[in-house]
């Protein structure tokens, strides 16, 4: 039987693609929300059951710290035996058939776990044994309750295509969009309502491959504007031409990209099962970092960034008086450049030069540059330079390690010569990198210059760890020491 009419033909089928933003619950959620309401059944029937029973047996009202802890320790194992059978796996869970069999298994071994450990630790004494044997009558049916109602809150919200991933885009070929049906979605996206593209079906391949590059330029568009984190083609496998095509048209985009299988491929699994069905799919780009690795990158960029600005207050300060002094013009100098996922910023940094060049030509900085200051060579040399960035980094344009950005005009001419620097923009640019803190700083007079530059930053991107970025800080510090490459 298959999924979609397990829960009713409540999700019906793949509607045409539409390119509004779907706001839905995300369907990744579910999996999460689950186990936290199965904690609180348990909980409240660990306190149910202390309170009743001794409120029962006439004794005084008791601690409730015992009963807690035990709930919390019920809860614990429970979720810990079922969370490793897919059983809060979403679409699974909003099939209607209760899984009593499994529920009261898995709590059965969860109660002689709790006896067990009673008697190895010997708290059996203080906690009394008709309240353990109350509790775990009520924690199954609790279970069971519980179970059954956000069955019924899950097919409710499937039918009303209430669950939903906004941060995922389906792009495909006409065929394979249309054979992608209710079932078929639920299993492999968990949700059959998503933000969708499909491909030309133009036959002629110079003309398809125009019209698919509008569509993915369109696509990037939507991903951009909505931070979308994830990217599904339904193609066919045997076109290798149009998956390349497509691959490389989208690895500007710092978002992951899978191949979902094609409709022989599923014609010949015949999978039900969301696990199964998502084994199948190929990822073809990963993404950059998780949500959890760019939180705690962005909490300490905000940390360190709001210390140094205090810190190197005045010497800021100081070095703005002295540009005024040195030479007219502003003392922040103010440029456009390439940041996440391509989107165009506005860098700072203290004024160096007597030209200020922000357009389609900006000559790259090289020694002895006659175009330098006084003032600006001293900077440049200490990379004092640098420092208004920090506010770059308090507003989020850009972290304090990263990939460096250049200007508009040198980014556009190295995006056309080399392939993989547009992997650069999945992360934010820093203030120094760990190119920079190897060496590869300053101009780039050569393809071999940028080449080394870029395969840096991708080794950088590719291994992130917190770790790795208080490294580059600490060498950082000795490489402005040196002044190597800084003129």
């Amino acid at each position: 039987m298959t999924i979609e009419s397990d829960i009713g033909h409540a999700a019906g089928q793949l509607e045409k693609p539409s390119r509004r933003l779907v706001v839905r619950v995300s369907g990744d959620a579910v999996p999460y929300l689950l186990p936290i309401v199965d904690a609180l059944s348990i909980l409240l029937s660990s306190l149910a059951g202390g309170f009743g029973y001794q409120l029962s047996v006439g004794h005084p009202v008791p601690s409730a710290l015992p009963y807690f802890a035990v709930g919390v320790l019920a809860s614990f194992l429970h979720i810990l035996r079922t969370a490793g059978r897919g059983y809060y796996d979403f679409p699974e869970c909003a099939k209607p058939r209760v899984e009593t069999s499994d529920i009261l298994f898995s709590w059965s071994t969860t109660a002689l776990l709790l006896v067990l450990l009673a008697f190895l630790l010997k708290i059996a004494p203080d906690y009394s044994r008709g309240s353990f044997v109350l509790f775990c009558l009520l924690a199954p049916m609790g279970l069971l309750g519980v179970r059954k109602l956000t069955k019924i809150v899950l097919v409710a919200a499937v039918s009303r295509k209430a669950i939903g991933r906004r941060h995922t885009v389906l792009v495909g070929e006409f065929d394979e969009m249309n054979s992608l049906k209710g079932q078929d979605l639920l299993a492999l996206l968990g949700t059959v309502e998503i933000n969708s593209f499909t491909l030309s079906r133009e036959t002629n391949p110079s003309e398809r491959a125009s019209a698919d590059a509008r569509i993915i330029n369109s696509v990037a568009d939507f991903v951009r504007r909505y931070n979308c984190g994830e990217i599904l083609l339904a193609l066919p496998w045997s076109d290798t031409s149009r998956i390349d095509f497509v691959r490389s048209q989208i690895k500007a985009l710092p978002a992951a990209a899978r191949l979902l299988p094609d409709k022989n491929v599923r014609s010949l699994t015949n999978c039900s099962s969301s696990e199964r069905q998502r084994a199948l799919t190929i990822e073809i780009q990963s993404a950059p970092l998780s949500e959890a690795q760019c939180f705690v990158k962005r909490t300490i960029d905000i940390l360190m960034a709001a210390v140094a600005v205090i810190f190197f207050s005045p010497v800021m300060a100081l070095t703005a008086i002295a540009i005024k002094l040195d030479s007219p013009g502003p003392v922040i100098f103010r440029q456009h450049r390439k940041g996440f996922n391509g989107r165009q910023f506005v860098i700072f940094k203290f004024r160096t030069m007597t030209v200020q060049e922000n357009g389609p030509t900006v000559a790259q900085a090289t020694r002895d540059d006659p175009r330098v200051t006084g003032i600006g060579r001293l900077l440049r040399s200490a990379s004092i330079d640098e420092l208004p960035q920090l506010m770059n980094v308090l507003k989020g344009d850009m972290s304090l390690i990263g990939p460096r950005p250049h200007a508009l005009a040198h980014d556009n001419h190295f995006e056309n010569i080399l392939s993989d620097y547009a992997f650069r923009h999945h992360v934010k640019p820093g203030i120094t990198g760990w190119a920079q803190c190897n060496g590869a700083r300053g101009a780039t007079p050569s393809i071999e210059h940028i080449s080394e530059r870029v395969r840096l930053d991708l080794w950088y991107i590719n291994n992130w760890t917190l770790w790795l970025d208080v490294q580059i800080l600490i060498k950082t510090f000795f490489e402005v020491m040196r002044k190597r490459n800084a003129y």
